[in-house]
């Protein structure tokens, strides 16, 4: 089984990640000497500062895909993007499609936690999403102000009981933004509130690969096998399996008529299963 990186700022020219193609292609390059065979590439949609439209984001991903495979770079690609706060409750179901993952009837999004921290706002936005048929990975939660220490973790744990998942950065767990990201990171990943763990590389600055995340949470106390879960099974059962919409509150029921939550746990349970076997020591 190899690396699945679910967030990845490689389209070249689009937002603050690759400034070209020929940058984009040396750090793809560098995610397949480091293990990583499969990317979702997720430029910023809806960002202030950024003004890309979605629609876009397949082809251009396509043209990308092209010019890695002229280079002999063997990385698969799928178009994605990561949802800035203020978007997620404002973009239509069908731009949501343009970038979610997962097959029909469990598609999901991936969403940017705000900075200034988690409130009622977001935790609308990401019902709201579940309200248009999809499921959440949020990104980053270690890097939301106050997420241990003034409350933002219990503002969390309501979503992720509705079937949110949450996504942690390689480079927080590699301290690359400050400490109290790194403490929350390496707290979310001890804990197991951690789903994924994705590299969220910018390759004009940020140049390092999942491969850095998977060494950062082995030093924080991860074990081998939960590493494995978090860097290659549950990606991989994500984009394969997909995820559940978020449920309303209350716990709207499936379509097996179970509370959403436990879809979730079954979610996890075939992620579990997909990771390989210990291997057994040789007599």
């Amino acid at each position: 089984m190899t690396r699945v990186d679910l967030h990845l700022h490689l389209l070249p020219g689009v937002d603050d990640g690759a400034p070209d193609e020929a940058t984009a292609i040396a750090h793809a390059r560098r995610m397949v000497a480091d293990g990583v065979r499969a990317a979702t590439v997720t430029p910023h949609v809806g960002h202030p500062a950024f003004p890309l439209d979605p629609w876009t984001i397949p082809a251009r991903t396509a043209h990308l895909q092209a010019a890695l495979d002229d280079a002999g770079v063997a990385l698969s690609l799928r178009p994605g993007g990561e949802i800035h706060p203020e978007a997620l409750g404002a973009l239509g179901a069908a731009e949501l499609d343009a970038v979610a993952q997962g097959p029909a009837g469990a598609r999901w999004v991936l969403a940017e936690v705000p900075f200034a921290g988690v409130d009622g706002a977001f935790a609308d936005a990401v019902r709201s999403a579940g309200a248009r048929g999809f499921g959440v990975v949020i990104a980053h939660p270690e890097r939301a102000s106050g997420l241990l220490d003034d409350g933002g973790l219990a503002r969390l744990r309501p979503l992720l009981e509705a079937g949110a998942v949450l996504q942690v950065n390689a480079c927080s767990l590699m301290g690359r933004h400050g400490p109290v990201a790194k403490g929350a990171a390496e707290r979310l990943v001890r804990s197991r509130l951690a789903y994924v763990i994705a590299s969220d590389a910018h390759p004009a600055h940020r140049g390092h690969t999942l491969l850095d995340g998977e060494v950062a949470a082995l030093r924080a106390g991860a074990s081998r096998a939960q590493v494995v879960q978090l860097t290659q099974a549950n990606p991989r059962f994500l984009l394969r399996h997909g995820l559940r919409a978020v449920a309303a509150p209350g716990g709207a029921p499936d379509r097996g008529g179970r509370p959403m939550g436990r879809s979730l746990h079954r979610a996890r349970d075939a992620a579990r299963r997909l990771r390989p076997a210990p291997r057994r020591a040789a007599r």
